[in-house]
């Protein structure tokens, strides 16, 4: 019972930060702020970390370990390139509306200025893409790719899904401001909204890399 108890208010601490730092860097944030919200006294909060930087490397963690999980499965199915990649996007996408929290978090601190908060996004990115490099590998495309070439190319999607996720999360909260702002003014009927681009954007993009692998190995890029 104590140990759940115990989980509860780690739990607790993690969403408390999360919520805090919508609206400011990990680096600005003080673990009083943190304990303020949960309703422990400041001294309980190193029961469960020794500092601010070790409460980020756990919303790291919490924010991209299962992102990584669901794209290593759906690149892992045999396919055709193009529905892979649209479904890719949907998942991007529903973790985005599911966890937006999360995701600010991370294009936030993805270079800012606690360092072992940008250590812990770079390995959890490392690991990302060892674990698509896996799943294109056993791909019949990637038939005599080299292992060198074949991360390379994972690292490019990693990159371009975590560069999405961040987009992502902007556009829905443009379209939601405009729709605030044209309630029942009568806006311009089936215009693009800005969550709608990004994602049309990101599957294009997809594609235009899914064609360069295609036709990597036979333009000798690989040498």
């Amino acid at each position: 019972m104590r140990q759940v108890q115990k989980q509860k208010t780690r739990q607790a601490l993690l969403d408390a930060a999360l919520g805090l730092l919508e609206e400011q860097s990990l680096s600005s944030l003080g673990l009083r702020e943190v304990t303020r919200v949960v309703g422990v006294a400041p001294t309980a909060f190193y029961r469960h970390f020794k500092d601010m930087g070790e409460l980020g490397v756990a919303l790291v963690e919490e924010a991209l370990g299962s992102l990584h999980v669901m794209v290593r499965a759906i690149l892992a199915e045999q396919d055709g390139a193009e529905e892979r990649i649209d479904r890719t996007v949907a998942v991007v996408q529903q973790h985005v509306r599911h966890h937006p929290l999360h995701i600010r978090f991370v294009a936030r601190e993805r270079h800012g200025g606690v360092r072992d908060v940008r250590l812990a996004i770079a390995g959890e990115m490392d690991r990302f893409a060892e674990e698509v490099a896996a799943a294109l590998k056993s791909q019949p495309v990637s038939e005599g790719w080299c292992d060198d070439d074949v991360r390379m190319l994972a690292e490019l999607y990693v990159d371009r899904l975590v560069t999405t996720a961040a987009a992502l999360l902007d556009a829905e909260a443009d379209d939601a401001e405009g729709a605030d702002g044209v309630a029942g003014a009568g806006g311009a009927a089936g215009s693009e909204g800005a969550a709608e681009r990004v994602v049309r954007v990101a599957r294009r993009q997809l594609r235009l890399i899914s064609i360069g692998r295609r036709h990597w190995r036979e333009e000798g890029g690989g040498e």
